[in-house]
């Protein structure tokens, strides 16, 4: 299902053109891997599949998505979801394959290089990433796909890794470290064609000396992405030593988690690719199979790479192509897992009616009459290898001065209400300890800390009868890192938040007392509107106004 996603990317760009190629050079190698594929596509036409994660389980959240800012994202996944059945079409797939090959051919220079854009000048970062993405349908062996152009721009490559190294030759600095990321995205981006192109002798000297180089100050290059390119790049160019050491301290530095797999805890996102955190988790996974033969970790990092799809999407063409290629080609086969998972509440087996074809997606409602204390009891069994997920939701209705907050969940709430007070120092805020006066300024503090990064989340914090907003317009607000829209209503704030990266953040705001009496100032509740399964809530605050 994102695979269209590839497809759709409207930009002209060398890199957005290869992208097309390759979804579709993708789509005919998964189409064509299992008869039953293309039947599940089939079924999939007209059905609530091809639907965005934003527009299902609407009963779920608690706010419509005509109330939020994100209906246009809705409906653009879903268009790009209900493409699917004529991105698998066997007449389709050739006709684009052959239109992004033709433009490609087109904007490929009489160096063998690539523009960024066409009419540019040639750009060698680009045209090794296209040549590694060339590299990568070769080695999926998807035939569909020629490779002259990619054989081409080797010569370009070749050329160019021999200046770098008599530019360090002139400048009489060899024995310093010159290794880059680039220079390892190239070492594993040419060891796809060491059989259909061998290093020719003008450019063997600097091949073998940046070879040396890799093996010798792989640690000092500092992002995992990288040591995994220089890890596979090396073990195929023959060094039997280094690889294997690179792949054990990747391993000794990675997280084990029973939900979220294996994963690197240090943060290494930032505005370079290198450090692009989907791109390099699909590296993992091609290391610990090619290089390390781990069938366990590279399993282990597949989860993390799901897990980000689960609340989120990939977010680029370039991270989606990159994600599609690890969990295609390493590793046991996700695509041939079709046992339905049973859930038991109470002892008793859930019906599983209306399976969704592929996914395995089934639901099941119960009404207030059919709800007993024993369905508090519940197991998940799957019987065939893989992961899954879902939830199970509780509605009922409650005083809410009885709700206690949720803990231990992946999105966690604080709320704590201040007061505002003029001192000789200045205005200071306490916490709320008595009773309040008609005038007073509160300030509502929320506390949110999440546990992973993720999309489309909804915020609302309600608001106590007695009390009245001081932000009453809406608007887009930054603090910390966070961008967020601020939406005030009658009863409650809401914050909507396009992007939440795993960490800590606090959220306030002023609100006036304007009556008298004694009553709850509501909750805070928070859930990812893209998998409504994660959500929190925080407890009520009870205000005393005299």
């Amino acid at each position: 299902q994102a695979l269209p996603y590839l497809m759709e990317f409207p930009y002209e760009c060398s890199e957005q053109v290869f992208n097309r190629l390759y979804a579709n050079g993708l789509a005919g190698r998964i189409a064509s891997s299992d008869p039953k594929i293309r039947r599940i596509f089939d079924r999939w036409k007209g059905s609530k599949a091809l639907t965005s994660n934003l527009e299902k389980n609407q009963d779920l959240k608690s706010a419509l998505l005509q109330e939020s800012p994100w209906v246009l994202e809705a409906k653009n996944e879903t268009q790009a979801k209900r493409n699917i059945g004529s991105l698998f079409d066997e007449n389709t797939l050739a006709a684009s394959l052959k239109a992004a090959y033709a433009k490609l051919a087109a904007m490929q220079l009489g160096d063998g290089s690539w523009p960024w854009f066409p009419g540019g000048r040639g750009d060698s970062y680009i045209t090794l990433y296209l040549v590694t993405g060339f590299g990568r349908l070769l080695r999926l062996g998807v035939s569909d796909v020629p490779q002259d152009l990619a054989l081409k721009a080797i010569d370009h490559l070749d050329k160019w890794i021999d200046e770098v190294y008599r530019d360090i030759l002139k400048d009489k600095t060899q024995v310093l470290n010159h290794l880059s990321p680039t220079i390892a995205l190239y070492l594993y981006g040419r060891s796809f064609y060491l059989k259909d192109k061998p290093v020719p002798a003008k450019a063997r000297e600097a091949v073998d000396y940046f070879l040396k180089q890799g093996a010798k100050f792989w640690l000092e290059i500092g992002n995992r992405q990288s040591q995994a390119h220089l890890a596979v790049g090396l073990k195929r160019f023959g060094d039997a030593g280094t690889p294997g050491k690179i792949m054990r301290s990747m391993k000794e530095r990675s997280k084990l988690d029973p939900e979220m797999g294996r994963y690197w805890a240090e943060t290494e996102a930032g505005w370079w690719w290198y450090r692009a955190p989907i791109e390099t988790q699909a590296m993992m996974i091609e290391a610990f199979d090619e290089v390390a033969g781990d069938a366990k970790a590279v399993e282990e990092c597949k989860i993390w790479l799901l897990k980000q799809k689960q609340t989120r999407d990939w977010k680029t063409t370039k991270a989606t192509a990159d994600a599609v290629y690890a969990l295609v080609l390493r590793g046991a086969s996700l695509l041939a897992s079709d046992a339905p998972v049973e859930v038991r509440l109470g002892g008793q087996v859930v019906p599983r009616e209306g399976i969704e074809a592929g996914t395995g997606f089934y639901e099941k409602r119960y009404g207030p009459g059919e709800i007993k204390p024993a369905m508090g009891d519940i197991s998940v069994k799957k019987t065939d290898p893989g992961i899954a997920w879902g939830g199970v939701h509780w509605q009922y209705l409650e005083d809410i001065a009885k709700i206690t907050p949720q803990a231990q969940n992946p999105l966690t709430l604080k709320k704590t209400v201040f007061v505002r007070r003029a001192t000789a120092k200045g205005p200071v805020i306490e916490p709320v300890r008595g009773p309040l006066a008609v005038g007073d300024t509160l300030v509502v503090r929320i506390e949110l800390r999440t546990d992973r990064d993720m999309e489309y989340v909804h915020m609302k914090d309600h608001r106590g009868s007695g009390l009245e907003p001081v932000n009453v317009l809406s608007q887009y607000k930054y603090q910390d890192g966070l961008a967020y829209y601020e939406s005030t209503k009658d009863t409650a704030s809401h914050f909507f938040i396009d992007y939440l990266p795993k960490g800590t953040y606090i959220f306030e705001y002023p609100l006036r007392v304007v009556h008298r009496g004694t009553y709850q100032n509501g909750m805070a509740h928070i859930e990812c509107m893209y998998a409504p399964e994660f959500n929190s809530h925080s407890a009520s605050v009870e205000l005393v106004v005299k």
